[in-house]
């Protein structure tokens, strides 16, 4: 296993200037954020874009990753392809397409992303729009070579997202009916522990139940505000009970999670992903927060050769 970042939470950097310091810090590879540069999407950690797939210089970012010793782990972008909205699906639907042409020609094998929800909608009418939306998406990355690895987040985290979440792909029931509808290998999970710890699912139960199916790791952690579950309860759908920290900060247990990951072979990247509040507000407090995750990682991962 490799360890690696997700450039989202460096907004205001460019992916020279993130390279550099990744590499001198000692990460192996990079999530490359990969929003449409016009930065369109405003939410927290959206819009965010490092590498504009529209005008792609390959042997540019090819020589970026030589010199910093890097490799691209996958590229990111995590929209919602099951909008309401139809003209919002297909602008999202096209811009996953160019992500995965870029993950191609740049010879990166994963896209990371949302499948999307309708959030006013049943599960089963959402896995309808799924199974009409979603088939056609796998099949192009597929003839391309690339993988499309979906991150297990709800996105329910403010009363704008309630009460569905933005993000169909958070539970093993949902997962099942996915993977029935969509079996081809190139279709799996960028798995993610924290969220299911808020969920109350057992994150190394999913490991070993979906072991062919986890593609890319985040590697994010959560605390429960005890207070906040106790006053608003599970109904609230985490709102006002759960923060994402970063590892060694929250309940994830990273010796046993890793641990387990060996155990039924997975081999690629663990990929921190920043959105703990505590460590924003500026350059420094952003890396040093990478740094206090990385020092929690690093002793169970191979060192960097």
């Amino acid at each position: 296993m490799r360890l690696g970042l997700l450039t989202a939470a460096f907004p205001s950097e460019s992916l020279d200037d993130i390279a550099a310091w990744a590499s001198g810090a000692g990460f192996e590879s990079l999530e490359v954020a990969c929003w449409p540069a016009a930065g369109a999407d405003s939410r927290r950690y959206g819009g965010v874009s490092h590498l504009d797939v529209e005008s792609l210089r390959i042997d540019v970012v090819h020589e970026l990753l030589d010199r910093n010793r890097l490799t691209i782990s996958a590229l990111a972008y995590y929209p919602n392809p099951l909008h309401p909205d139809a003209e919002h699906r297909q602008h999202v639907q096209a811009h996953l397409r160019s992500v995965v042409e870029a993950a191609a020609r740049l010879g990166v094998t994963t896209v990371g992303t949302f499948v999307g929800n309708d959030q006013r909608l049943p599960i089963a009418e959402n896995l309808e729009r799924f199974r009409e939306v979603w088939p056609e998406l796998v099949a192009y990355a597929g003839e391309r070579g690339v993988s499309i690895a979906i991150e297990n987040c709800p996105m329910l985290f403010s009363n704008d997202e309630w009460p569905g979440g933005q993000n169909l792909a958070w539970s093993p029931a949902i997962w099942d009916e996915m993977f029935d509808c969509i079996p081809d290998a190139n279709f799996g999970l960028n798995l993610d522990p924290s969220h299911l710890v808020w969920l109350q699912i057992d994150y190394i139960r999913v490991i070993e139940d979906y072991a062919d199916r986890i593609l890319h790791v985040h590697a994010k952690d959560m605390e429960i505000d005890r207070d906040g579950l106790y006053r608003h309860g599970t109904l609230s759908g985490g709102i006002g009970w759960q923060r994402p920290r970063l590892p060694g900060l929250g309940e994830v247990d990273w010796a046993r999670f890793l641990s387990t990951l060996y155990r039924v072979g997975y081999d690629g990247t663990v990929s921190i992903e920043h959105e703990d509040r505590a460590f924003e507000g500026d350059l420094e407090r952003i890396r040093r927060g990478f740094l206090l995750a990385r020092d929690t990682l690093r002793p169970l991962l191979p060192p960097r050769t």
